[in-house]
């Protein structure tokens, strides 16, 4: 079993890959120090299982795992963790076992005959249950075939078209297949909804400006895009831009 070892601290990947060396099933064929680099990895290497941590920086195990559930050929994922109080979400992002530090060996001999079973259809559940989770830090996009993670912050406005979300950010535009509504929902504390079809990042959001035919834009800082405010949310929007 191809498997990616996961941690942001270099003993403790050292100690699990020891670990894995007595398993004969077990090839390691990389290392990551957090989620970032583990989604990056998982495209790259193609492993069966990912052993991963869930304190990291810049992208903890939890969010990285519920980006994977989305990979095709997604693999079995392992929180291995000194904090125990993850352990719900833990199942809840994608993890088909837990385990605490310090590790034990036949706790992770039984981890990873589990891991052996895994299925896509536990990853049908995650997805259908993916709505209601924590907010994440990154967006996931695919462009010609490599992954590409834009953080949330980086985000200036995200425009529906057709069945795509058109994600611009501080490095270009990306699609995504999320519906609108959705990233409302999860990102409602940093995006408002200017009309039916687009969201802006609050941070983002300047001013408006009226138009010579009458319609109202709403004013970005370093962006130059003309996003329109339909009538149904101007009022709110008005309301919002004075309180700026």
């Amino acid at each position: 079993m191809r498997t990616l070892v996961v941690d942001d601290e270099s003993l403790a990947r050292e100690r699990l890959v020891d670990l894995l060396g007595d398993i004969a099933s077990i090839e390691v064929v990389g290392e990551a120090a957090d989620g970032r680099e583990a989604l990056e990895a998982v495209e790259r290497l193609r492993p069966d299982l990912v052993l991963m941590d869930i304190r990291m920086p810049r992208m903890d195990g939890l969010e990285a795992a519920r980006h994977l559930g989305k990979f095709e050929n997604a693999p079995a994922i392992v929180f291995c963790t000194a904090y125990d109080e993850h352990a719900l979400a833990a199942f809840d992002a994608n993890a088909v076992d837990y385990l605490l530090k310090p590790i034990r060996a036949d706790r992770l001999r039984a981890a990873i005959e589990r891991a052996g079973r895994f299925s896509r259809e536990a990853v049908e559940v995650i997805e259908r249950e993916d709505a209601g989770r924590r907010e994440r830090s990154h967006l996931c996009a695919r462009v010609r075939g490599n992954l590409v993670l834009v953080p949330i912050s980086e985000i200036d406005y995200l425009l529906a078209e057709d069945k795509y979300v058109i994600v611009h950010h501080a490095g270009g535009e990306v699609l995504i297949e999320e519906p609108l509504k959705t990233l409302e929902q999860e990102f409602g504390d940093r995006f408002v909804r200017i009309h039916r079809n687009c969201l802006v990042a609050l941070e983002r959001l300047t001013g408006l400006a009226r138009t010579t035919d009458g319609r109202v834009l709403a004013r970005l800082e370093n962006v130059n895009a003309e996003l329109e405010v339909s009538r149904r949310n101007l009022p709110s929007i008005r309301k919002l831009v004075r309180s700026l």
